[in-house]
């Protein structure tokens, strides 16, 4: 039966984290993400739960710990944000490419520079193809139940996998959630029986060898084949999950968008603001919908291009600038996803909420007021803005 209680997301993830009792959690700490090792400190010091703590002297040392535990046979978290999982950039890849299922927590925090210590997706969105499985929380609630998941997804698909949730926004801010009882979250997740592993004496391997080019682009392959395959695993493990504990998840969340003419697509917990929006608009009579993405990697092609099929202009919100001149990363993969069909949405990009910029429901219904003029006009205008910055437009957009 299902516990009611309040937490902050940190305090939320770190409580998912001692319920599966991993093996080992190494850590730097860095803001925002500092809490969950401070909460899991305690968790192991004065129990429930007894995982090998690690201090370590940086988080690309966090990464290389965990790489190291997980390969020996041993479950291995760790959380970071921001300059943290930049710092981890190298063994992000090693870890990938050497298919061990770390699970780790980010709290997005913008990626210096300038230094900055708020909210928006530079720093998972810089590590968009180290080769990690993605998942995005919009509120607290969401980035307890994927931390639940995420362990079985990457050990079943023998990839690492990350899980995102918004700095400050969710990490601090307290909400009513829903927790599990500590048996059945353990029955859920199950036991790690990985079927090859260093300690293993019957079969000796080594992992991370030096890969020359008669080997490298085979190991590739199966990277790429494991991450198309990871899809299939987070619905299964979905579905398994609304079946124990009632909460149904998905690829992606269409919210009212039944017969929405104009939609935004976009990731995180603006997707709570952009809600209330919808709303809004609907008890005016405006057909508006929304599609929060949840996971980003392997990224909901099929899914977001059946999602936005019907409707005639849709904006896509990035809260990371991509600087490639022609948008952000979400809008990037979106407007591809969408190129097959066989009546493309008129799609633009809005870049926003950078360093922590606030996003209020008034600039949501600004993007939907462009939308609705490119519905009347026909005219898309400028693809690629911005949203929020003082030289702004006086509509904001």
């Amino acid at each position: 039966m299902s516990i009611r209680n309040r937490l902050s997301g940190n305090e939320a993830v770190a409580w998912a984290m001692r319920q599966i009792n991993p093996d080992v959690f190494a850590a730097f700490p860095i803001t925002p993400s500092t809490e969950i090792p401070q909460y899991l400190a305690q968790f192991a010091a004065d129990g429930p739960g007894d995982p090998e703590f690690v201090t370590v002297e940086s988080e690309h040392s966090a990464m290389s710990t965990c790489l190291g535990a997980q390969a020996a046979g041993a479950r291995a978290v760790t959380a970071t944000s921001s300059a943290g999982l930049a710092y981890m950039y190298e063994m992000l890849y090693v870890t990938a490419s050497a298919r061990q299922p770390v699970t780790l927590a980010v709290v997005n925090r913008a990626l210096t520079g300038p230094i900055n210590i708020n909210n928006d997706h530079s720093d998972s969105m810089g590590a968009r193809d180290a080769g990690w499985i993605q998942v995005y929380a919009e509120n607290n609630q969401e980035a307890y139940d994927n931390f639940l998941q995420a362990m079985r997804i990457g050990e079943k698909a023998r990839l690492p996998i990350m899980t995102c949730q918004d700095g400050f926004i969710t990490s601090h801010a307290v909400e009513n959630i829903l927790l599990e009882e500590d048996e059945a979250v353990k029955a859920f997740v199950g036991e790690y029986e990985p079927e090859n592993y260093l300690l293993k004496k019957e079969n000796p391997l080594a992992v991370g060898p030096y890969d020359t080019c008669p080997f490298y682009m085979e190991h590739k392959v199966q990277q790429a084949h494991a991450m198309l395959a990871a899809r299939d695993i987070i619905l299964e493990v979905a579905a398994d999950f609304e079946k124990t504990f009632g909460r149904k998840y998905g690829m992606l969340e269409e919210y009212r968008m039944e017969d929405a003419e104009a939609a935004l697509v976009l990731i995180g917990s603006t997707a709570g603001t952009a809600k209330a929006c919808v709303d809004r608009l609907r008890q005016r009579g405006r057909k508006v919908g929304l599609v929060k993405v949840r996971v980003f990697r392997p990224f909901p092609a099929r899914e977001l291009a059946q999602a936005l099929g019907h409707c005639g202009a849709v904006a896509v919100l990035d809260k990371s600038e991509g600087f490639s001149g022609c948008g952000g990363p979400l809008f990037a993969e979106t407007r591809s996803a969408c190129y097959d069909l066989p009546q493309r949405p008129r799609l633009i990009n809005v870049v926003y909420g950078l360093g922590g910029r606030d996003c209020a429901v008034e600039d949501i219904e600004t993007v939907y007021n462009r939308l609705q003029r490119i519905l009347e006009t026909g005219q898309t205008g400028e693809l690629y803005t911005h949203m929020g910055q003082r030289e702004a437009t006086d509509d904001g957009v």
